[in-house]
């Protein structure tokens, strides 16, 4: 009996011990990751704040339409008051508009309404500053193109080296546009034959025959003298002296020139400004 007990004894042991072996099966549940995208909203776009200057379109600073055209269009009747009241012709007034000022989309324009390039000198108004002939240069600024016309005539009547300027006949803007040169106003060489060809090409010496009360048959007869030349080909200033009974010296101190080189179509006075007219 219990023998008989000891092997059932055994028996379930073994039996509980050959269960217990068994591996036990680990079930591993996933879990669904879900992503959550941020959307990054657009930043709201800054406007800055313009300055006064940069106010271009308000009327302060206009901008002509149509280019050279609507330059003239905008600032004849300006420019033609402008030479009742101190005789500039308005040719020249507008010619030197159009090409100091880019006609009028020029950056001294925008910034100041500066329409001449005059720059500061004696000037107690309102100053910008610009790259010209050095970088940083001080410029004249004006609240309105009128006022910047206006300066213009003042600058020109009120200096002594543009006296004779006011000796030749009001419409005489192929005089005007040399002594120009003549007394300093640009170092351009060419300034005359750029502010001519303007006049020329636009018909802007109708404006002066309007003041004048010309007809328009004798709007251009003034420039046809014989107080100017026209430097031919190969032509020198000795040659020129020879042929109109002058001097070098002569030549040279009526027309602005240092040195003794001239080129061809320059327009040169054989007369001084208080001579012949």
């Amino acid at each position: 009996m219990l023998k008989r007990f000891t092997i059932l004894l055994i028996i379930g042991i073994l039996s509980v011990s050959c269960g217990g072996s068994k591996k036990a099966t680990r079930s591993k549940k996933r879990t669904k990751t879900t992503r959550t995208i941020e959307r990054r909203q657009p930043s709201p776009k800054v406007t800055e704040a313009k300055t006064p200057d940069e106010n271009l379109d308000n009327g302060v600073n206009p901008v002509p339409k149509g280019g050279v055209n609507g330059y003239i269009d905008t600032f004849a009747d300006i420019a033609k008051e402008e030479m009742e009241l101190y005789g500039i012709p308005a040719s020249i007034t507008l010619a030197q508009g159009i090409l100091e000022s880019g006609a009028g989309k020029g950056e001294l324009v925008l910034k100041a309404n500066n329409h001449f390039g005059i720059k500061c000198h004696d000037w107690k108004g309102q100053t910008v500053y610009h790259d010209d002939d050095t970088k940083g240069e001080c410029f004249r600024k004006y609240s309105l193109p009128k006022f910047s016309y206006r300066d213009h005539s003042l600058f020109l009547t009120g200096r002594k080296r543009y006296t004779d300027l006011f000796k030749l006949p009001k419409d005489d803007y192929k005089g005007w546009a040399e002594g120009l040169r003549a007394a300093g106003y640009a170092t351009d060489k060419k300034y005359p034959q750029k502010l001519i060809s303007l006049v020329e090409r636009y018909e802007l010496y109708r404006y002066d025959g309007e003041v004048l009360g010309k007809d328009v048959e004798d709007y251009k007869k003034v420039t046809d003298n014989n107080n100017q030349h026209t430097v031919q080909k190969g032509e020198t200033l000795y040659r020129i002296s020879r042929k109109y009974d002058v001097t070098v010296p002569e030549l040279k101190k009526w027309n602005g020139i240092d040195g003794n080189q001239i080129f061809e179509g320059q327009v040169l006075f054989i007369k001084p400004f208080d001579r012949g007219y």
